[in-house]
């Protein structure tokens, strides 16, 4: 019983780094002189606790570089390290600037839980500072005739150093900044800041324009793709005028002539008698139809007489021999009533 209460004892302070975590990248890269900002994501209960920031592989040697209660009036802006806390996005930011190679290492994103028997939630990330160059977009693209502009990086150490723009495989081909950090021509303008980028703009795309190149400073460079692409078919100027068919007259037919009172009036003798035509047919064949019904009908009644009048004989007698000398007499003909003798 008292190894299981030291055993719990020992992880008590450890329960809130596995219910409760604080999460980030687990490396970032960045030029030498360049600025670097992390993001460190935490729990809704860790809202109003305190951030910070330190440098270091453990927390019990880390070296503390920011604070969320540090509330030195100092510009974010002139300080080294910064860090802001956002407590509705639950996400706390850390700003390096200015970064040396030196500095490269192992930094904490730490929520200080406080207490004897509770341990500060934190998560590691590694940062290292590179000097060398890198492109903002190694693959750009733009239409012909249209402007496109590179963004070279470089590190601290290049500053001074003469930037050149080169087509891949033609070194010939290579345009340099000059002693002012820039280069312009018809077609091309490089532009350096000093401050550790240069871009270089394509004033109007061609075609030929189609290359890798190279940003280039000191021994550094970095490939970036150029890809142009033509005009888009539905620009106003190709679009071509659909040429009219003219109308073709014909002289030898006679021009129609409209339909007036007077035209009608010419022609109602004639429609006229189509129409009284018309109807006596129509009469005609109606009257042929009704008389052939009638005589049908009257033809099929004598059978249904015949066999009323039989149904009434079966009535007196079965036998055959009874009507041998039996006569029928109807004494009237709208009577249905037999007179036998």
């Amino acid at each position: 019983m008292s190894q299981l209460s030291t055993i719990t004892l020992f992880l008590l302070p450890w329960i809130p780094a596995f219910l409760c975590k604080v999460t980030t990248e687990e490396e970032f890269a960045v030029l030498e002189g360049g600025s670097l900002t992390i993001p460190c994501h935490y729990e809704p209960q860790y809202a109003s606790y305190v951030k910070y920031w330190c440098q270091g592989r453990t927390r019990e040697f880390c070296t503390s570089l920011a604070r969320t209660d540090d509330h030195h009036l100092v510009d974010p802006a002139e300080k080294k390290v910064s860090i802001f806390d956002d407590p509705v996005q639950l996400v706390f930011t850390v700003t390096m600037k200015d970064l040396k190679e030196d500095e490269s290492g192992w930094y904490i994103c730490g929520v200080e839980i406080g207490g004897v028997w509770k341990a500060d939630d934190t998560t590691f990330t590694k940062v290292k500072v590179i000097h060398g160059m890198s492109a903002v977009n190694s693959m750009m693209s733009g239409a012909e005739g249209s402007a496109v502009t590179i963004e070279c990086l470089y590190s601290e150490r290049y500053r001074e150093s003469e930037k050149k723009w080169c087509r891949s495989g033609d070194w010939r081909s290579c345009l340099s900044t000059g002693s002012d950090g820039s280069y312009e021509d018809s077609s091309v303008a490089i532009r350096d800041d000093r401050t550790g980028a240069f871009t270089v703009t394509f004033k109007k795309l061609q075609m030929k324009d189609t290359a890798w190149y190279w940003c280039s400073a000191g021994q550094q460079k970095t490939a970036v793709h150029v890809l142009v692409t033509p005009q888009p078919t539905t620009d106003a100027k190709t679009i071509k005028e659909v040429p009219t068919v003219p109308s073709q007259s014909f002289p030898d037919l006679p021009p129609a002539k409209p339909i007036t009172r007077e035209t009608w009036s010419s022609h109602s003798p004639m429609l006229a008698s189509v129409v009284v035509c018309s109807s006596v047919i129509f009469l005609a064949v109606v009257a042929i139809l009704a008389i052939k019904f009638w005589r049908l009908h009257k033809s099929d009644r004598v059978p249904r007489d015949v066999e009323e009048m039989r149904a009434k004989f079966s009535g007196c007698s079965r036998e055959a021999g009874d009507f041998q000398n039996a006569a029928v007499l109807f004494l009237n003909k709208d009577s249905q009533d037999v007179h036998m003798y």
